[in-house]
């Protein structure tokens, strides 16, 4: 009789922690559904602003803008800044784990070029894991739930001041990419300088040819350097506000599954150890049984 009570003990504790995995999956289906607008419904502009300003770097002329700059010579600091977007909370599958792993692999890399790294870190996990490895943090952030164009902003005043001001020789955000609600991709990406930032590749289909390559000449009305020094630090801006609604969006993907794998395992165990207690009562009533039996026949000899 023990171990059939010692099953239903356990079936107990299982179902009980499936009632928290269901709960938890749909508060994170609900987060990621109001996330998702948000995510899609601005990535559409900050790719084109980025584009725009790819291309017109590409083809500004002699106007010069410090935002634009490419460190070299007597005008290289050799430190650069690597802003981490990594969540609060745990539960959320590899996704902490995949983001921290590709930013030591771009750390490494960058250590054996002989260059600084000044870590700038969202997120606990992220803290917990550089401060474990006993790696200073430049500077923390604390940003809840849902970031703010406010948050982006204020980070990115920073690291334009910077990196106009020769303290910095480049700026990088490591993120967890929204691609699709089945695909997310870990990725490093440059901010800082937009000289060196490449245009967002638009996905073909399969046989389909890529698209004629042109150069289009520009007339500034105003000048040149007005227009930039409005729309450079824009879209710095707004590729930090877009990254931290990329992360926000794929942590609640990723913590959606891992809530709904959780799910699907508590009931498997349910049912496991359902066969298991109906095996145990059943061999105790046997062993009941005999014990009965054999207790009559030694009454009737």
């Amino acid at each position: 009789m023990a171990k059939a009570r010692a099953i239903v003990k356990r079936r107990k504790a299982v179902r009980n922690i499936r009632k928290i995995t269901k709960t938890m999956q749909m508060i994170a289906t609900a987060k990621f559904q109001k996330s998702l607008k948000r995510a899609v419904g601005t990535k559409a502009y900050s790719n084109k602003v980025r584009e725009l300003v790819a291309e017109v770097a590409r083809n500004i002329g002699d106007v010069s803008h410090p935002l634009l700059r490419r460190p070299g010579g007597n005008d290289t600091s050799g430190t650069i800044a690597l802003l981490v977007v990594t969540s609060n909370r745990g539960l959320a599958g590899a996704y902490n784990g995949s983001v921290l792993r590709m930013t030591s692999h771009f750390i490494a890399d960058q250590e054996r070029q002989k260059k600084k790294i000044d870590l700038f870190v969202v997120g606990k996990k992220g803290a917990s894991y550089f401060n474990f490895q006993k790696r200073p943090i430049t500077q923390r952030y604390d940003l809840g739930d849902a970031a703010k164009f406010a948050d982006a902003e204020k980070i990115a005043n920073v690291f334009i001041e910077k990196f106009t001001g020769g303290q910095y020789d480049a700026v990088y955000v490591a993120y967890m990419n929204f691609i699709s609600t089945g695909v997310q991709k870990a990725n490093v990406v440059p901010l800082l300088p937009l000289a060196g930032v490449d245009a967002p590749q638009a996905s073909r289909k399969p046989g389909e040819s890529a698209p004629i390559a042109t150069t289009a000449v520009y007339e500034f009305i105003p000048d040149a350097k007005t227009l930039l020094d409005e729309l450079l630090p824009l879209t710095v801006k707004t590729a930090i506000f877009q990254a931290f609604l990329d992360a926000t969006t794929s942590e609640h993907v990723a913590r959606m599954i891992s809530m709904k794998s959780a799910t699907d395992n508590a009931d498997k165990m349910v049912k496991s150890l359902t066969m298991k207690y109906n095996r145990a009562r059943q061999s105790q009533i046997t062993t009941e049984l005999s014990e009965i039996m054999g207790g009559v026949e030694a009454m009737e000899s």
